[in-house]
């Protein structure tokens, strides 16, 4: 091997400063909000924006990794293990989207997928993998934040939280992760349903006929869009914050830090 091949392979696998930095927001607000530093409610912000981009950056960087092993080749010279959101892609689907939804709606959903070469991969099995690996991504970052809410480490009985009207000992720590997670669980739920345009329906469509393929894909562009108007608009929304409050209740986490978690989180409303 070259020392210029070398120096390449290097440079593909470089972590990102963008990545960095936003590891370093995630890691610093977090500090804030532990010990009461600065204003709890554009902590929670930061801590939560930074963390579901850090776990988009994640997200993608699975795929990558998976169709590397699988046999693309072409994902290292893309940017694609580099963690760089900028390089992912679509920049609008992949990361402005999901944090709009957020913001808008307090809603987990993921973002556009990185661009897999599919035909240098042999065998429906590690297509299905490549799609299933970042949704795998939120659901390990989910059950983390969870284990760390419901252990109550970051409990801080100096910093209590406003909720419905009442003082109760929620730190703000706490509750931005008890946000956080349910944004995880959310993406890794809607993500994984055979919708077309999302990784579940990726995982599925190497096994469908050539017929149905073809059939549902111009539909593809549109099912991130659709998932967001049923959550937004309809009663689906309750039914999924009542199946991650009892996905929380599994793991011994108090489901009222999603509500806390998201009205810190959303700083320019007056509660």
């Amino acid at each position: 091997m070259t020392y210029a091949s070398t120096g390449q392979r290097s440079a593909e696998n470089r972590v990102s400063p963008i990545f960095l930095a936003l590891a370093a927001i995630l890691l610093a607000s977090g500090w804030a909000l532990a010990t009461g530093w600065g204003n709890d409610r554009f902590g929670v912000f930061l801590f939560v924006v930074s963390g579901w981009m850090v776990s988009l950056c994640l997200h993608e960087y699975a795929h990558a990794r998976t169709a590397l092993a699988g046999g693309d080749i072409t994902v290292g010279t893309k940017g694609y293990l580099t963690l760089n959101p900028l390089k992912y892609g679509h920049v609008v689907l992949s990361f402005v989207l999901p944090v709009v939804f957020v913001i808008m709606g307090g809603i987990g959903l993921p973002g556009g997928a990185v661009y897999i070469e599919r035909d240098r991969i042999a065998g429906r099995l590690k297509h299905s993998l490549i799609s299933a690996a970042g949704p795998l991504v939120n659901v390990a970052f989910g059950v983390v934040t969870l284990v760390l809410v419901s252990r109550g480490w970051f409990d801080n009985p100096d910093v209590p939280a406003h909720y419905d009207g009442q003082d109760l000992w929620f730190s703000p720590l706490p509750a931005a992760l008890g946000f956080l997670a349910y944004l995880q669980v959310t993406a890794a739920i809607l993500n994984l349903l055979p919708v077309p345009g999302l990784d579940g329906y990726g995982i599925v469509e190497p096994w469908l006929s050539y017929k149905v393929r073809r059939a549902v894909a111009p539909y593809a562009p549109y099912g991130m869009l659709l998932l967001f108007a049923l959550m937004w608009q309809s009663k689906v929304g309750q039914w999924m914050y009542d199946l991650v409050s009892g996905i929380f209740g599994l793991f011994g986490a108090d489901s009222r830090y999603i509500d806390l978690g998201r009205i810190l989180f959303s700083f320019w409303k007056t509660y």
